[in-house]
């Protein structure tokens, strides 16, 4: 039997410890975008993801082609299904129908576990990209193949769109009951599978969910717009906005989680109980999103810094107007600026602003236990991505991978369109690794700026946003022209399309590389050894006789100064 091996690239550590999930997704729908396309947004954030673009041609395979499957968060291998006949190609977490997929870990009740399923959630979305062209058959795919293989991870949000809809799956394992099998004379476990809830977010809404369940009560089936799992052949009604596994309230039931009527059941409140924990670190990033287009969110402020948690968020909120994949952009970069927890002006930011705090994320002292904020731009991203789907569009032209590479405050989004026939090289799956360094490799080239601003943030940082801007600002002034273009070509030739796409968006991409190298370049000269170099408009100052103008020496914060003297004294008083 003939074996493919599918290689899946571990991007989030699959653990219910706060210090390691750190992931956070947005979804915005038709009516809720600037233009009308449906969007998703995904952080990876862990301490040994890479950032690099993962890529999976199309395929045909012959009957009996296995594949194997690997742990996200150790690469052992889980096992072996079967290959679809036909998959479809994949740019990242977006496939050539547009359809794209995120995820955060809620971890959930520890128990719920299935030690003996094959299918991880990061297996899964890539298996269901291959094999989906629109989300609710995404949904559909998902679900055939944890009942059927297994689901070994713990519990999973999941962001799922294509250029009409979007969903929100939230779904946890039914942990391990092994019962003989006499007819395959082995043992096997009884509650194979998972409970599961998927919701459509409402046109014009938005949604977010960053490692705590969010989906509370749902509309129980009427067989039109709610169905249980047992009426599947139902999902492509138009009229369906939720669907349910059959047995999500009667296994809570069963294992004494819930006791309550079916109409008051609620997901998130049985199966990930909410703790200071998930409205502190996580349900603070979802607001921190809310807050940006709602003018309704003081309300919830106790709630979310774990001081009133029965104040729970709605699932999905109207905007106050209209966004853009930019918006996104800046979304990602939230540190909780303009908020009484504003990472940039507490103690821990020292003398530079800093808004980004070292591992771990609690610690003890004189026996209690504290902790820093969690917010959502983090230093320790692999990589990170808002997916644009456009339905008036060919998918080729219409899906665009707009990509990041390590903290996304520092990171440039890059567009890459779905229909693209390669991946860019300095962006490329195994192109160097969280252990080997590559000086021209995406992610290295990002990280290394990115320390810049990690030692003199608020010296450093107006430097990053200024080149930031004017490349992502580039990028989208050259979107309409490129798309008319690429447009015109698809209708007399669909490949030639798509080879102009894979050149504009690969030559980008490289080309931003080389930029933000030479722009590291830069940043260590002027800011050498403490020092500010004098410059104007990139160009380093001379005086007359050509020798360097003397740089300024900043020093530190006027606050920096008097806590130095508080503690101090007269120690350094001049005498």
């Amino acid at each position: 039997m003939k074996k493919i091996v599918l290689t899946l690239i571990v991007f989030v550590v699959v653990t219910v410890n706060f210090n390691l999930l750190a992931c956070t997704n947005y979804l915005v729908t038709k009516g809720a975008s600037a233009d009308g396309s449906t969007m998703i947004s995904y952080a990876a954030d862990s301490h040994i993801r890479y950032g690099e673009l993962y890529w999976r041609p199309a395929g045909e395979y012959p009957e009996g082609t296995m594949v194997t499957l690997y742990d996200r968060g150790t690469a052992k291998p889980l096992g072996q299904i079967p290959q679809a006949r036909k998959t479809y190609k994949v740019v990242g977490f977006m496939n050539e129908f547009q359809v794209s997929i995120g995820e955060t870990t809620f971890g959930g009740r520890n128990e719920l576990v299935d030690t003996t399923g094959i299918i991880d959630y990061g297996s899964l979305m890539f298996l269901v990209l291959q094999r989906s062209k629109n989300a609710r058959e995404a949904i559909k795919v998902m679900i055939e193949l944890i009942n059927e293989f297994g689901y070994c991870s713990s519990g999973e949000s999941f962001s799922i769109a294509d250029p009409n809809e979007v969903w929100i799956l939230e779904m946890v394992g039914k942990g391990t009951e092994l019962v003989f099998d006499k007819k395959l004379k082995k043992y096997t476990n009884k509650n194979k599978g998972a409970v599961w809830v998927a919701i459509k977010i409402p046109d014009g809404y938005v949604s977010a969910h960053a490692n705590q369940s969010r989906i509370l009560n749902f509309k129980l089936s009427d067989g039109k717009t709610s169905i249980s799992s047992k009426e599947m052949d139902k999902i492509f009604s138009p009229d369906l906005e939720v669907i349910y596994a059959e047995d999500v309230i009667s296994f809570a039931k069963a294992k004494g989680y819930y006791s309550g009527d079916d109409a008051n059941f609620s997901f998130a409140d049985t199966y990930n109980p909410m703790t200071f924990d998930g409205a502190r670190f996580c349900e603070l990033r979802v607001w921190a999103f809310f807050n940006e287009i709602s003018n309704d969110m003081d309300k919830y402020w106790d709630f979310v810094c774990g001081k009133d948690l029965n104040m729970r968020m709605p699932l999905y909120i109207k905007p106050n107007r209209k966004l853009t994949p930019q918006d996104l952009f800046s979304f990602k970069r939230n540190y909780l600026q303009g908020t009484e927890l504003d990472m940039s002006k507490d103690e821990g930011a020292g003398s530079f602003g800093l808004p980004y705090r070292w591992r771990p994320l609690t610690f003890e002292v004189d026996d209690k236990e504290y902790f820093n904020e969690r917010v959502t731009v983090t230093q320790q991203t692999g990589f990170s991505f808002i997916s644009q789907m456009r339905s008036w569009l060919p998918d080729a032209i219409g899906g665009i991978y707009w990509f990041g590479v390590d903290d996304a405050g520092s990171c440039v989004y890059v567009p890459f369109y779905c229909g693209i026939t390669k991946p860019a090289e300095k962006w490329a799956e195994g192109y160097g690794d969280i252990l080997t360094y590559k000086d021209d490799a995406a992610f290295w080239v990002f990280n290394r700026v990115a320390h810049f601003k990690y030692l003199f943030y608020n010296r450093v940082m107006p430097d990053i946003l200024k080149h930031q801007a004017y490349l992502e600002n580039k990028f989208a002034e050259y979107q309409p022209e490129i798309e008319k273009a690429a447009l015109d070509i698809y209708n007399e030739n669909p490949e030639l399309a798509a080879e102009f796409l894979t050149d504009y968006s690969c030559n980008m991409a490289n080309y931003v590389v080389d930029y933000w190298k030479e722009f590291g370049n830069f940043l260590l000269v002027k800011y050498l050894d403490g020092n500010v170099k004098q410059e104007e408009n990139g160009e380093f100052l001379r005086n007359p006789w050509g020798y360097p103008k003397s740089p300024m020496f900043p020093g530190y914060s006027e606050e920096w100064k008097r806590n130095l003297i508080d503690k101090t004294g007269e120690k350094f008083l001049m005498k």
